[in-house]
């Protein structure tokens, strides 16, 4: 009996030595019960080096270059173009997988009980092995508006947020979103839904896919018993000020996309209007009086991009 076959993509923008980490913990996981077909690294256009001379270590290693960034959602569309595996795994360079965070998803997702289940999550770490509350709920617009306003921050038990930090995800269980760092997926029903919206250039690209998998009948997990370190921010560290925008931008496409267009339209006007005025006056209280240039330029890109229908590049 031939064993399901397996894919990894990763995105690479400027991961420095936390891609070749990365690779290193693939290269020794356990391969028990599956084919690893390719490992392919997608570099979007990376100036610092990172995907030079990669050492693929007993690796089906592709690496494929952009001279661009794409975006995250775009990037592995691409590197999942052309994959006969029957399972394709999303991961994060800023991750490092324990032994068997392979094998015992693969095996669950294999499981004939389990067929209905489209997608799989890991338990994800923090360097000190603390638990990372990675999965989310699906965000209804009050859940929106609660971030918004930062009442999801001041009063947590009234305005829960998405993710799920009342839960120590310390059992395995259905969820509505396992984070994109690490999203085990059915290669074919990957390419039913279209694969991942390239609209989305970064942030809320997997929410979105993880919602449109539940339309279809598909339910998402989320697995306990292993686990892969994630740095978390990642490259996205080296962008703070891009960073605001481009989840700001996230959100309202994610609004238009999912919404009423009357309520989207009023996510847009509390979220281009309203909270940048909220923003700024948590930083003037917390005395963090460098973080409002930084907004301010997040709010002006985002500003621009609504005006001209541009979307982010």
């Amino acid at each position: 009996m031939s064993r399901p076959g397996l894919d990894i993509v990763l995105v690479n923008w400027n991961a420095g030595a936390h891609l070749r980490e990365c690779l290193a913990s693939v290269a020794v996981a356990s391969r028990e019960g599956l084919s690893l077909e390719r490992v392919v690294v997608v570099d979007n256009a990376s100036t610092d080096g990172s995907a030079d001379g990669l050492d693929a270590s007993g690796l089906p290693l592709t690496l494929l270059r952009n001279d661009r960034n794409r975006g995250f959602g775009a990037a592995c569309n691409q590197g999942a173009c052309g994959s006969g595996a029957d399972y394709l795994l999303f991961l994060n360079p800023d991750t490092r997988i324990a032994r068997d965070a392979l094998s015992l998803p693969v095996a669950f997702l294999e499981e004939h009980a389990h067929r209905a289940v489209g997608i799989c999550g890991v338990r994800l770490v923090h360097e000190d092995g603390t638990v990372h509350r990675s999965c989310a709920r699906h965000p209804r617009p009050r859940h929106l508006v609660a971030r918004a306003l930062g009442l999801d921050r001041i009063a947590p038990g009234a305005f829960p947020g998405l993710f799920l930090s009342d839960w120590e995800h310390d059992a395995d269980r259905a969820v509505d979103h396992v984070m994109g760092a690490f999203l085990l997926i059915r290669r074919r029903l990957f390419e039913q839904l279209s694969r991942f919206d390239e609209r989305f250039f970064v942030y809320l690209e997997d929410l979105d896919l993880t919602l449109r998998a539940k339309e279809a009948g598909h339910a998402t997990w989320f697995l306990a018993g292993t686990q892969a370190y994630h740095r978390g921010g990642g490259s996205s560290d080296q962008v703070r000020a891009a960073r605001l925008y481009y989840s700001l931008y996230s959100r309202m496409l994610y609004g238009h996309k999912h919404y009423a267009l009357p309520t989207a339209l009023a996510l847009d006007a509390l979220t281009l209007l309203v909270e940048p005025v909220v923003r700024s006056a948590a930083a003037i209280a917390r005395g963090a009086f460098g973080e409002i240039p930084e907004t301010l330029r997040g709010y002006v890109r985002l500003w621009g991009a609504s005006l001209t229908g541009r979307g982010p590049r």
